[in-house]
């Protein structure tokens, strides 16, 4: 990230005044004076001093909390069109969060949010394979060629998914019910899988991502996601949790 907006994180002052301060050679980055604006910084590895004395943005408290989003809510922190989104529905005024992956607006189900960079990346890399299962009510009744075609993975237009995990659940008002467990995100994924195959999706809810289930939380509440429940899930995709970071 800019310079500027380093120290700005680190509570020196808004980037106008960073900028102030770096005009007056009082900023240093890896020991060497910043005569530059728009100087690039690491804050991983790179050390900034002001005035002699190291600045670093400070360390938040991780927060992890699991939503069962209803219909109707938008997965953004902040709509243009003023619809409620994921952050209005759990009236969040804490420090900033955001939502880990995405539902669209008609779908229900499990949602996590969080302000861990790390966590929220290893949930979405397609190369940590973390699992997504979903119910859904679908238009008529596919037959299993067109249930195969789910199995052995489909064209989306753009996409040719991976294999899926599916299980007729049996059928309500002459239409088919299905558990579907996919490790892929991509927009809308589960709705353009079964219109591929000729049955559009009519009722969507996610129940689980990884290890993570909804159990007893009705739509619209929220919780925090224990200790257990993050270390659970963080190693079954093979990391580590120490400290309240991944």
């Amino acid at each position: 990230m800019r310079l500027q907006k380093y120290m700005a994180l680190c509570g020196v002052g808004s980037r106008r005044k960073s900028e102030d301060l770096i005009r007056q050679g009082r900023v240093y980055l890896n020991g060497k004076q910043v005569v530059e604006m728009g100087t690039l910084v690491d804050p991983r590895n790179d050390k900034v001093l002001l005035d002699q004395k190291q600045i670093l943005i400070p360390v938040e408290d991780k927060i992890y909390i699991l939503l069962n989003k209803p219909s109707g809510t938008i997965t953004s922190v902040k709509d243009p069109q003023g619809r409620e989104t994921v952050l209005d529905r759990i009236g969040w005024k804490g420090s900033r969060i955001y939502p880990v992956g995405r539902l669209d607006y008609e779908t229900e189900g499990a949602l996590i949010l969080t302000n861990d960079g790390d966590f929220a990346f290893a949930l979405t890399h397609p190369k940590y394979q973390v699992e997504k299962e979903y119910y859904c009510i679908v238009k008529g009744s596919p037959k299993s060629k067109a249930v195969n075609r789910l199995r052995q993975g489909v064209n989306i237009g753009d996409f040719v998914t991976s294999p899926a995990e599916i299980k007729y659940m049996g059928s309500k008002n002459g239409n088919a019910e299905f558990r579907l467990v996919i490790h892929e995100g991509k927009n809308r994924q589960v709705r353009r899988m079964f219109e591929a195959v000729g049955h559009p999706v009519l009722y969507l809810k996610r129940e689980r991502i990884g290890s993570i289930t909804l159990d007893k939380l009705k739509p619209g509440f929220w919780r925090y996601l224990s200790k257990e429940e993050i270390i659970e899930l963080v190693d079954s995709i093979g990391g580590t949790y120490k400290n309240g970071s991944f």
